[in-house]
């Protein structure tokens, strides 16, 4: 029979450690349900102890998903431990996840403990957690660099306290496949109580010499059955195992691993690829395996024939097994509504006849520019039709924007804006034209309002395509306030997310990042 692998994901923990990357409590319950959909086995929700927001989330995670394990990480401190048990006590089935560092370099310059004290400390975390839930996780941190013996009598002391797996990390990034291959089979070897007992051998491997996938799999060839990894690769430094590659390498050869197997929905992965991307503005390198816009695409003469003859010439995988969707469609002045209409359906969007008629007429004004609309740019155009304020919410409007820069000329913006029916016009020069607008803009609504975020990303390539920026404003009671506009012109983009955020801050509400359907209760 097949050996199921069970897939721990931790894009809520790790993946959010990635330096840039940062989700709210709500975009972190979306990515939770759109990973339940993955069908992942456990999802390890954060670290309850580093905020009081990371605490929220994981409780909330505890309280609305049900189906995976729902996994909070400690360090072997009481504190940590009792903080994870008070968020995910909530969940039907929960795990606490308990690590301490090993390695004799962690031992010397971060713990400045000896080896036995890490042993004993180990112990009382597990049994700690073991107080709470019957499911607890040891991870002998920078196991891939401690000393074999040492890790396997520090294994064995945590399987004795009562964990039920048994977390091999790689935490630096610093093993090879069948050096890192052989360090599972010593363990095995060496602690019998791993067979005894039926304990899970988990690995989590970084990818700081790129050999976070290929460490896992080789684990998994010499017993492991779970491997811990992330949405599109993402966590601390060069990331984690992408969970995307570890799941399709098992599933196409499956011959090579030993009918080793996933209950991933795979059809699913393209989807949550795209998902975790856009929340955490990370965004996936064209090339990327399994989920780059590349992965399925094909540009040479020869390939193309191939692949017209029979797909399996060139591709060893289906695009539908994944999700995938590429940059084949084309939508442009010429379509309709019902086009239009199909291609959101297919990613989820229930749309109302105004939002498609809005949607459909912003499509073909932005065709008229560029000639052809790819996915990318309707799914961006969607998002932000669906965001867009009411006319109820619309306190403040954007009248006239004028904007004046080009070499030895200071950056100038005069702006004509109306506050409940009254227009006003201001003027103010800048580093540059969006800064110049920005400040012309905060003279007339509220010199006080702060931009203390902005981000630019261009939907398509291009020197034509739409402009996605995305901001932060904070009032001077220290609210913030996020807000997005989507244009073909940078400073047009830039003015009308600041005049969005500006009217959410008049309302002291928070803006939708993402379509309400995805939200759910």
């Amino acid at each position: 029979m097949p050996q199921k692998i069970k897939i721990f994901d931790t894009t809520l923990r790790d993946g959010e450690q990635s330096p840039g990357a940062s989700l709210n409590i709500q975009e972190k319950l979306i990515i939770a349900k759109q990973l339940v959909k993955l069908n992942v086995d456990i999802i390890e929700a954060g670290f309850p102890i580093a905020s009081p927001g990371d605490f929220a989330a994981v409780k909330l995670i505890a309280q609305k998903i049900k189906g995976p394990i729902i996994c909070g990480l400690a360090r072997c401190i009481p504190a940590d431990i009792d903080r994870v048990w008070e968020a995910i006590k909530y969940a039907k089935k929960n795990r606490i996840h308990v690590f301490i560092a090993t390695s004799q370099i962690h031992l010397e310059k971060k713990l400045r403990r000896s080896k036995e004290q890490v042993i004993q400390i180990a112990v009382d975390g597990v049994k700690r957690a073991k107080k709470y839930t019957a499911d607890v996780e040891f991870s002998p941190e920078d196991a891939s660099r401690t000393d074999l013996n040492y890790m396997c009598d520090v294994v064995r002391a945590a399987i004795l306290a009562g964990a039920t797996t048994i977390n091999i990390p790689d935490t630096v990034g610093y093993a090879e496949p069948q050096e890192f291959a052989s360090r599972i089979t010593y363990l095995k070897e060496k602690v019998p109580e791993i067979d005894k007992k039926g304990i899970t051998i988990s690995v989590h491997c970084h990818n700081d010499l790129g050999m976070a996938v290929a460490n896992s799999l080789a684990a998994i060839n010499m017993g492991a059955t779970q491997i811990e990894c992330t949405v599109n690769g993402i966590g601390e430094r060069a990331g984690n195992a992408s969970l995307e590659e570890c799941v399709m390498n098992l599933k196409v050869r499956s011959d090579y691993y030993k009918k080793a197997c996933t209950e991933i929905n795979t059809s699913e992965i393209f989807r949550t690829s795209k998902m975790v991307s856009d929340l955490m503005g990370m965004v996936v390198q064209r090339n990327k395996a399994i989920v780059g816009r590349n992965a399925f695409a094909h540009e040479a003469g020869i390939h193309q024939h191939g692949v017209i003859s029979a797909r399996e010439t060139y591709e060893i995988m289906h695009a539908e097994d994944v999700g995938w969707e590429g940059d084949g469609l084309v939508i442009g002045k010429h379509s309709g509504k019902h086009a239009v209409e199909s291609v959101l359906q297919e990613m989820g969007y229930e749309l109302t006849k105004d939002q498609i008629a809005s949607i459909t007429a912003k499509i073909k004004e932005l065709a008229d520019k560029q000639k052809e609309v790819e996915r990318a740019d309707i799914i961006a155009i969607a998002n932000d039709v669906t965001q867009a304020l009411t006319k109820q919410e619309q306190k403040i409007i954007l009248k006239e924007l004028a904007v004046m820069t080009g070499t030895n000329i200071t950056p100038t913006a005069t702006v004509k804006i109306e506050i409940d029916g009254k227009e006003i016009v201001g003027a103010s020069i800048g580093v540059g034209t969006v800064d110049a607008a920005a400040k012309a803009i905060k003279s007339l609504i509220d010199p006080s309002l702060k931009l203390t975020s902005y981000s630019l990303k261009a939907i398509t390539g291009g020197t034509d395509a739409l402009a996605d920026v995305a901001i932060v404003v904070e009032n001077k009671k220290g609210e913030k306030f996020k807000a997005s506009a989507l244009n073909e012109d940078i400073v047009k983009a830039s003015v009308e997310a600041l005049i969005k955020g500006a009217n959410y801050a008049m309302m002291h509400k928070t803006p939708k990042k993402i379509r309400p359907q995805d939200i759910g209760e």
